[in-house]
């Protein structure tokens, strides 16, 4: 496809913006995958491309997260094994079929997320006793959340948060930084598996990876400066947005 250089500046802003919005609270995908949408680009060739542009944006957000105190990159490898794994079986199968359940599926999940969040101000505040063991919630999480990154992968960050605060009593700066790590390895694995596809565009998936490096760096600076609080609001404000686009596009499509 040819792009005109206003298209490829409207997809930088789009992986800035999608990047700053990743880094603190998930689902930068409601920016980005409308956006090459919009500009022509076919359904399976838009997800290998996001996942390209998303994949500076993870890499980079879980770089300074990795550095702070917020997380043990040792502790993680399980999830990162479990969840590239399941990446990898959710993105060879969302080449074969139309995920239709789970757009009907998933502003429901994410509603009762928002619900429960809302109505746990308490919630994620502090550092609470884990429910489950570590392994085990890796194991689960991993797969499950990892199938359905590379399957479909609006709000993963979102379940990824929730599942950090609810089963290992993490509070949701630490649950943040957590979810960026499990969220690189999901993308990473998915971008190889659609790059053998070949349902990828290098050029602008590049154009908004640069966007994504910066918007994604200042993400994460914010959330390792800012307190909980913060980071529960703007969580709570991308859950809402998401959770109304998916029901405009799901359920009234034009």
């Amino acid at each position: 496809m040819e792009l005109s250089w206003e298209i490829y500046l409207l997809l930088w802003a789009a992986g800035l913006l999608g990047g700053f919005v990743d880094s603190i609270a998930g689902g930068g995908g409601i920016i980005t995958v409308p956006v090459l949408l919009a500009v022509g680009i076919p359904p399976h060739v838009v997800l290998g491309t996001n996942k390209l542009q998303a994949s500076f944006g993870s890499v980079t957000a879980s770089t300074h997260y990795a550095r702070s105190e917020l997380v043990d990159i040792r502790k993680t490898v399980p999830g990162i094994a479990f969840t590239a794994l399941g990446a990898l079986i959710g993105t060879f199968t969302i080449q074969q079929i139309e995920p239709e359940f789970l757009k009907l599926i998933l502003p429901i999940l994410l509603a009762a997320i928002f619900i429960y969040v809302l109505l746990s101000p308490q919630q994620g505040k502090h550092d609470t006793n884990p429910i489950a063991h570590p392994l085990l919630f890796y194991l689960a999480a991993g797969l499950g959340i990892g199938f359905y990154d590379g399957f479909f992968g609006p709000g993963t960050g979102n379940f990824w948060t929730i599942a950090f605060i609810t089963l290992l009593g993490y509070n949701i700066k630490k649950a943040t930084a957590h979810t960026k790590i499990m969220n690189a390895a999901s993308n990473l694995v998915s971008l190889a598996a659609f790059a053998f596809s070949g349902y990828i565009m290098i050029i602008p998936g590049i154009v908004m990876g640069s966007g994504q490096l910066i918007g994604s760096s200042i993400g994460a600076h914010m959330v390792l400066k800012k307190g909980t609080g913060f980071v529960r609001i703007f969580f709570l404000f991308v859950v809402a947005v998401t959770i109304g686009r998916l029901i405009y596009k799901n359920y009234f499509p034009d």
